[in-house]
């Protein structure tokens, strides 16, 4: 997804600068951009890629859980390889606010994300004499390998598959798969360190160095709009399509029962731009600029996210199942994430893109 639509920055943001001058021989600071810069810097080097360097270490700690199976499998080594997949669900689902640039540009995102599973085509795979390797499972489209390949071979259907019930094809397949999967997560974190191809100070330079971002108001309109459109992507898409269609099969993480914390953790994503957090570091984020100009726009929106986050939660017993036994908490779940797209999309947009 890119939801980029660039306006010339000096230009879109010439009526809102705030401008301060030490004296009437000296050059007008321009606060409004040097604030800009700031929170840039913040969500390059404190949220985005420290959620690329985390999905990458944990894709590792999964590869190596499935590598474990090889030497016998037991109920114990399947559930450690469940955890190891949870855990790099958390931060992946994190980045889905930011899907911009290379993870888009690269395509990288159907070799980490794509679903639903082929399991027509992977079935024939795992009946074939083919060599499973990671650079078979490479060639392969999207919706045979990756999170969700992953997580139908681990977890079954129902998520109670045993141990007992894998088969020797199907642990071939998993590791395989799980290689190819850290080798996506290990471009997409080189993408945007400084040893690869430095995204990260294109992002955090734009209007300056920056030959990517020629101002700072097309990097703000990737993160607006990102945040906007991951709040739309849950609720009209994650959401509503299972509920409205009574389908698990529609539902992203089906196989482990997971979609709780998925949308949780893509609503975090928005939460961790707008503050400029993520895990134990702290910077500046959207905040900063909207508070500046409307501060009771700014806590609605804190408010806004924290209670989308907490609809989501409340979607008992889980929300494969709540979308047939207590649809009142998915249509609230999903009413409280519309709200906050709206607010994104109408008052925020307007603050600080008009």
């Amino acid at each position: 997804m890119n939801y980029r639509f660039r306006i010339p920055f000096a230009a879109a943001l010439l009526a809102a600068t705030i401008v301060a001058c030490s004296d009437s021989t000296t050059e007008p600071v321009d606060t409004d951009a040097q604030t800009t810069t700031a929170i840039l810097n913040d969500l390059a080097y404190k949220v985005i890629l420290p959620t690329y360097v985390e999905l990458d270490q944990k894709a590792q700690t999964l590869a190596d859980a499935v590598a474990a199976l090889q030497t016998g499998i037991t109920d114990a080594k399947l559930e450690a390889a469940r955890q190891a997949w949870r855990d790099a669900r958390r931060p992946w689902e994190q980045s889905e606010g930011f899907l911009f640039g290379p993870v888009d540009t690269k395509g990288i995102d159907p070799s980490i994300d794509s679903w639903p599973v082929n399991k027509t085509d992977l079935d024939a795979v795992l009946a074939s004499s083919a060599t499973l390797t990671k650079e078979y499972i490479d060639g392969l489209e999207g919706t045979q390998k990756g999170f969700h390949t992953i997580e139908y071979l681990i977890f079954g259907t129902n998520a109670t598959k045993p141990a007992s019930a894998m088969t020797p094809r199907e642990i071939e397949y998993l590791v395989a798969v799980t290689q190819s999967f850290k080798a996506a997560t290990a471009q997409l974190r080189q993408s945007w360190e400084a040893s690869g191809d430095n995204f990260a100070a294109q992002f955090a330079n734009a209007g300056g160095t920056s030959t990517i971002y020629t101002s700072q108001r097309s990097a703000l309109e990737d993160i607006v709009g990102g945040m906007a459109g991951i709040c739309d992507e849950v609720a009209n898409g994650k959401i509503n399509d299972p509920l409205t269609l009574q389908d698990r099969t529609r539902e992203e993480s089906q196989f482990s029962n997971n979609s709780n914390a998925d949308f949780q953790d893509n609503i975090r994503s928005v939460k961790n731009l707008y503050l400029g957090t993520y895990g134990a570091n702290s910077g500046k984020g959207v905040s900063q600029l909207v508070a500046a100009k409307n501060s009771t726009l700014d806590a609605r929106v804190r408010a806004e996210i924290d209670a989308a986050i907490a609809a989501i939660g409340a979607m008992q017993p889980s929300f494969g199942e709540a979308i047939f036994n207590n649809k009142a908490s998915v249509t609230a779940a999903q009413a409280a994430v519309l709200k906050l797209q709206a607010t994104f999309e109408g008052e925020v947009t307007a603050t600080l893109l008009p």
